[in-house]
């Protein structure tokens, strides 16, 4: 019985603990709070999780909230022109649904779940010293919290990171009373709302800890109009900032916004980070190795909703690699593969997220113009939330944009 231990009880360490625990390893996790505490704490995330990503929960069975959870069959974008009007506006139909659910509930239940199986579950917040000590004492040691003192053990990796400062300022609210879509009102659609040089809002919507909600999220340029969040503590206070910036630069979303409340206390969020592209393998002082997980290896920035995807993705690619290696030692050369092995997949997110922080060229806003009028570019734009990897064949390029756009166009004409 190999016995491994987990620093982090968030996405990726659940769901990788659960997953361990169902093929018969000695699991223990490491939280700092109990799922008490993370349930009746503050909102951590938006979640919004595309199909592959909820495949690998169902493959698990440990998709508990699915019939619960508002099924997401859309994803739309619109672009606000100078004077706060839609000059583009369009949906995409995605080929899975999409859902997102509060992690506050998802990660207070399956941890529940992982000590009713008879996992050991330790609350304490975990140093590098005590981690010297662990890593004695167990077969494999993996770092999924992606925050704090663990994080510096990992060093960043300069040549998958351009950027060294953060690139938006974030801020969340979650509410109840949101309005329909006068839109597509007959299946619920992420909204992505484009505000060029001021930064993004995306509605979507979830279920939380009180029912069926919607997320209100801002992604603002630093030193714009939208980085006003700072300092901010009263949750109210929040909201009503978070509704004047919806009227002032994205009216049509404001406009069923009117009657909204937070859902509850701890329904806010507000920060920022750095994207970083770290190295996989941190090491201790007494010599002993730790494999980092999912955000604390890669940390992309949320504009394009890929968080919690690339959790879920991480953790089912870890699990394949550590059941591959049956018996044989967790040594550097296979954290070293292992982290190879995801990297395939998220370097593709990674490439995607980072474009879409900057200024877009002609090419791509031609693309997003050219996908309100063409339903097939609409489509697959959306379901490039689902699998980034295909934006390779269409987005980056201007000439494979092109080619791409006459090909759809050629075909919608005959």
């Amino acid at each position: 019985m190999r016995k491994i231990l987990i620093v982090g009880a968030g996405q990726s360490g659940l769901q990788l603990a659960l997953g361990l625990q169902s093929q018969g390893y000695e699991v223990t996790l490491m939280s700092n709070r109990t799922a008490d505490e993370i349930r009746g704490g503050r909102v951590m995330s938006t979640q919004c999780m595309f199909h592959t990503a909820l495949q690998h929960e169902r493959d698990l069975g440990i998709n508990f909230w699915e019939s619960q959870a508002p099924k997401i069959e859309g994803l739309g974008v619109s672009v606000a022109g100078p004077e706060s009007q839609r000059v583009i506006d369009w949906v995409g139909k995605l080929d899975g649904h999409a859902q997102s659910v509060d992690q506050r509930v998802k990660m207070a239940g399956w941890m529940e779940t992982f000590a009713q199986r008879g996992g050991q579950l330790v609350i304490h917040g975990a140093a590098v010293s005590d981690l010297d000590f662990f890593a004695r004492t167990y077969d494999l040691v993996m770092v999924s919290a992606g925050k704090g003192e663990l994080v510096s053990m990992f060093g960043r990796d300069a040549s998958r990171s351009p950027y060294s400062v953060p690139q938006r300022a974030l801020a969340v609210s979650y509410v109840h009373g949101m309005g329909p879509r006068p839109e597509h009102p007959e299946f619920d659609a992420v909204r992505c709302n484009l505000v060029p040089g001021v930064g993004e809002l995306f509605v979507m919507p979830t279920l939380t800890t009180t029912g069926r909600a919607d997320i209100l999220f801002w992604e603002g340029v630093p030193g714009g109009p939208l980085d006003a969040f700072q300092g901010i503590k009263d949750p109210s206070e929040h909201l009503a900032l978070t509704l004047e910036l919806m009227e002032k630069f994205t009216p049509w979303e404001y406009a069923r916004a009117t009657k909204v409340e937070l859902t509850d206390a701890g329904g806010t969020l507000a920060g920022r980070y750095a994207p970083t592209v770290r190295n996989p393998i941190g090491r201790l002082p007494g010599g002993g190795l730790v494999l980092g997980v999912a955000d604390v290896v890669v940390a992309n920035d949320p504009i394009t909703g890929q968080g919690s995807n690339s959790a879920s993705k991480c953790a089912a690619s870890y699990l394949s690699s550590i059941v591959e290696q049956g018996d044989r030692p967790f040594d550097e050369a296979w954290m070293q593969q292992t982290f190879d092995g995801y990297w395939n997949t998220a370097q593709h997110v990674t490439k995607w997220t980072n474009a879409m922080l900057g200024v877009p060229p002609e090419h791509v806003l031609n693309l997003i113009g050219a996908a309100g009028q063409l339903q097939p570019v609409a489509n697959r734009f959306a379901n490039g939330f689902n699998n980034p990897a295909d934006f390779e064949n269409f987005f980056y390029d201007p000439e494979k944009t092109n080619a791409y756009l006459g090909e759809v166009a050629a075909a919608s004409a005959a």
